[in-house]
C-alpha cells in the first residue's frame, strides 16, 4: 500500500518536469542501443530443444547435456524431470493438446502406442547420412523394438533384461558349482536347494505380483504370444502352456513362496541372509548388491544368463530409447542431442555414472564394462533378447497375463481354464484392433466393439 501511494504521489511532479533537447536525444539513444543489444541476447539464446526424460535418468543426463550446449553454443537443451509414476499420462495429455516436447525418452513398451497415435517422426534419413548412430552396432533385439511396420521411429538410449542373481556359496553347498543352463537344470539345482533349505528358505525369489519372470520365460518359446496379425491372443499355444507349466510348478514344489513384493522386507537383506538362492531381476541390482552387501559375503554371489528349455535362453528387450515427435519445432537440432547422447564415450560415461547398460556393442568394449564379472551375464544375455508384441495394447495384455498366473499359483486354478481364460481376456482388449484389421483387409469379423473396448 505504501508502495502505490508513493508512486501516485511521484507521477505529478514526473510529468510537469521537462526534459531538455540533449537529454531527450541520450534517452533516446540509450532506449535504441538497449533495444539492439535485448536483440542481439535473444539471437545468442539461439535453438531451444524441448527434452522430456524420466525419473533418474533426467537427473544424471543433465550433467552431460552442458558437454553437449559447448559443442553446440547455437542449442540450448531444455530438460524436464517427469516422475516415471506419472509419465505415461502426461504424455498421451501432451499429445492431446498438441503439447509434446521435441525429443523425448520412452519407454520401448511405450513406442508402439506412439507410434498407432503417428506422433514419432520416422527416423531412417537421419540415420541414412549419420556418422554416430549405426544400426549394426546394437543388440538386434533391442534395435528392433523401434522398428514398427518397418519404420525405425527410436533410437535405443540403454537397456535393460532380467537374468539371475545368485549365490554362490550356498549353490556349492547344494553340491553344484555352476549355474543353470537349461530348465531341467535349474529344476534339479532348485529341488536339491531346497532340500538344504529347509521348510522357511527357498531356492528361487519370484514375487508373483511382477510379470517379468513369466514373460522372460514366455519369449523363449517359439510360439508367439499373439496371434492372427497380433489381433488374438494365442496363450493356448503349446509354447504358452510349457511356460506356464514350469513357472507353476516352481511354486508347487515350494521351490517359490507365494509372496508378493510387498510381502517381502527387503529383497537385497533377504538375499544375502540365505532366504533365497536364486533371484530374477534386472541390472540396476548390481550397484545396489554391491552396496549392501557383507563384508563376509563379497565375491559369493553373481550373476548369470537367464536359464532356457534347451540351453541359455531369450529375455525381455527392456529399456528405454529416444525418439522427435513429428511436430517438433527442432528436429535437426534434436537429432544432434540424439547423436551426441548415442556416441560409445558417452554412453560410457552414462553408465559409470547410473548403472544403465549401453545398447551398443562397441560401448561394452570400455574397461569399466569389459572387467565387470557381473555385468558379462548381461552382456550375453542381451544378444537374445527378444521384444514383445508391438502393440499399443500391450501394457493391459502383460497385466492380464499376471492376474490370470497368479490365479493358477495362488488360487490353484487348472492351467488348461487358466490360458483359456487368458485368450479370452486378451482378446476383449485386442477387439478394436482386430476390428480395425478386418476393416482394412475386408475379412468378415465382429461387429464393431463397444465404447468400452469389450468385445460385443
Amino acid at each position: 500500500m505504501h508502495r502505490a501511494t508513493t508512486t501516485r504521489a511521484s507521477k505529478p511532479a514526473l510529468a510537469t518536469k521537462k526534459k531538455s533537447p540533449g537529454r531527450r536525444l541520450r534517452w533516446v539513444a540509450a532506449l535504441v542501443a538497449g533495444l539492439v543489444l535485448a536483440g542481439c541476447a535473444r539471437k545468442e539464446e539461439g535453438t531451444t530443444v524441448r527434452f522430456w526424460a524420466m525419473g533418474r535418468e533426467a537427473e544424471v543426463v543433465a550433467e552431460l547435456i552442458h558437454e553437449f550446449e559447448a559443442e553446440n553454443p547455437g542449442i540450448r537443451v531444455d530438460v524436464q524431470n517427469i516422475p516415471w509414476t506419472a509419465a505415461h499420462e502426461k504424455l498421451l495429455t501432451a499429445f492431446a493438446a498438441d503439447g509434446l516436447p521435441d525429443v523425448c525418452q520412452l519407454g520401448n513398451t511405450w513406442i508402439p502406442e506412439f507410434a498407432e497415435l503417428n506422433t514419432l517422426e520416422p527416423l531412417q534419413p537421419y540415420i541414412d547420412r549419420s556418422t554416430v548412430v549405426e544400426p549394426a552396432d546394437y543388440f538386434p533385439g533391442i534395435w528392433d523394438t523401434n522398428v514398427i511396420h518397418g519404420e525405425v521411429v527410436g533410437v535405443p538410449w540403454y537397456v535393460d533384461t532380467r537374468l539371475l542373481y545368485y549365490r554362490k556359496d550356498l549353490l556349492a553347498q547344494a553340491g553344484h558349482d555352476a549355474p543353470p543352463r537349461t530348465w531341467a537344470e535349474f529344476e534339479q539345482q532348485m529341488a536339491d536347494i531346497k532340500k538344504m533349505q529347509g521348510p522357511n528358505r527357498y531356492a528361487v525369489l519370484m514375487p508373483i505380483n511382477e510379470f517379468e519372470q513369466q514373460l522372460s520365460f514366455a519369449l523363449q518359446q517359439p510360439d508367439p504370444l499373439l496371434r492372427d496379425d497380433d489381433t488374438r491372443g494365442n496363450f493356448r499355444s503349446p509354447g504358452f502352456r510349457r511356460t506356464l507349466g514350469f513357472y507353476a510348478n516352481m511354486f508347487e514344489k515350494g521351490w517359490a513362496p507365494k509372496m508378493s513384493e510387498t510381502q517381502i522386507s527387503n529383497v537385497w537383506d533377504e538375499f544375502f541372509r540365505g532366504f533365497n538362492v536364486f533371484y530374477i531381476s534386472g541390472p540396476w541390482n548390481i550397484r545396489e548388491f554391491k552396496k549392501l552387501e557383507p563384508k563376509e559375503l563379497a565375491g559369493k554371489w553373481g550373476t548369470a544368463a537367464l536359464p532356457g528349455p534347451d540351453g541359455p535362453g531369450a529375455g525381455i528387450a527392456g529399456g528405454t530409447s529416444l525418439v522427435i515427435f513429428r511436430k517438433a519445432q527442432q528436429k535437426e537440432a534434436s537429432w544432434k542431442l540424439i547423436e551426441f547422447l548415442s556416441r560409445p564415450e558417452i554412453q560410457q560415461r552414462f553408465h559409470s555414472i547410473i548403472g544403465d547398460l549401453p545398447p551398443r556393442r562397441s560401448t561394452w568394449q570400455a574397461p569399466s564394462l569389459a572387467g565387470d564379472p557381473l555385468a558379462a551375464a548381461f552382456r550375453d544375455q542381451l544378444e537374445r533378447v527378444k521384444p514383445t508384441p508391438k502393440v499399443l495394447e500391450w501394457e493391459r495384455i502383460v497385466q492380464e497375463m499376471r492376474i490370470v498366473t497368479e490365479k493358477v499359483v495362488r488360487g490353484g486354478q487348472a492351467q488348461d481354464a487358466a490360458v483359456t481364460e487368458l485368450d479370452d481376456r486378451v482378446d476383449k482388449v485386442l477387439a478394436k484392433r482386430r476390428w480395425m484389421h478386418e476393416q482394412a483387409t475386408g475379412q468378415p469379423g465382429d461387429a464393431a466393439p463397444a465404447a468400452t473396448g469389450g468385445q460385443p
